[in-house]
């Protein structure tokens, strides 16, 4: 069986081939902006938000090519006071992030959702608490400026797993969830499925 990921995410798609798994990236392009302004507008918790985009990734997929397993993933960031930030739009805006999200903690909240024929039949959603070190606008401007390209598709303006570890103080969680996907508990699935050896 092929596993799919429902993603072009870079880091996704390295983390996962890290490891072994042999996955081909196919990017499932859903609007995503409506869904979570819905689901916001309706009450939905973070958690529940983070799932709902990684199950409508994989759906979507899943159903055109119905014999591959599909997996799909997706990252929300909440800071102390329950603001959901999305990836930056420009420059301005992931100052402005960082900017809210010095000294203080935030979540990571990292769903996966794996479909087959057309229907979900796993999921998992992890979180990591991230406490950032109170940074200063000129550290802010240069960091931006040196890593735009690296850090535009991240969700909190940083690549824990490079040169933004420097914005934090400290983290509680797993490597993997902070990086976008809660990778171990997927690898055991995939185990059970036959897909990786035991």
């Amino acid at each position: 069986m092929t596993l799919i990921l429902a993603s072009q995410s870079a880091g996704r798609i390295a983390m996962l081939r890290a490891v072994g798994v042999d996955v081909e990236p196919c990017p499932a392009l859903v609007d995503e902006d409506s869904i979570k302004t819905a689901l916001t507008q309706s009450g939905a918790k973070p958690r529940d938000i983070a799932d709902a985009l990684a199950e409508a990734k994989a759906l979507k997929i899943s159903r055109k090519q119905p014999t591959a397993m599909v997996l799909g993933g997706d990252q929300i960031l909440v800071s102390a006071d329950g603001k959901i930030f999305d990836k930056p739009e420009d420059k301005d805006e992931a100052r402005a992030h960082l900017a809210a999200l010095s000294g203080a903690s935030h979540r990571l909240i990292s769903a996966a959702v794996i479909c087959e024929q057309g229907k979900p039949v796993w999921r998992i959603v992890d979180s990591a608490q991230m406490t950032m070190r109170t940074l200063s606008a000129a550290f802010i401007d240069q960091y931006v400026d040196a890593y735009w390209d690296e850090i535009r598709h991240c969700v909190g303006c940083y690549r824990i797993e490079a040169e933004g570890a420097q914005l934090f103080a400290s983290v509680s969680g797993s490597q993997f969830t902070i990086i976008g996907m809660p990778l171990l508990p997927i690898l055991d699935y995939l185990r059970v499925r036959g897909l990786l050896p035991t």
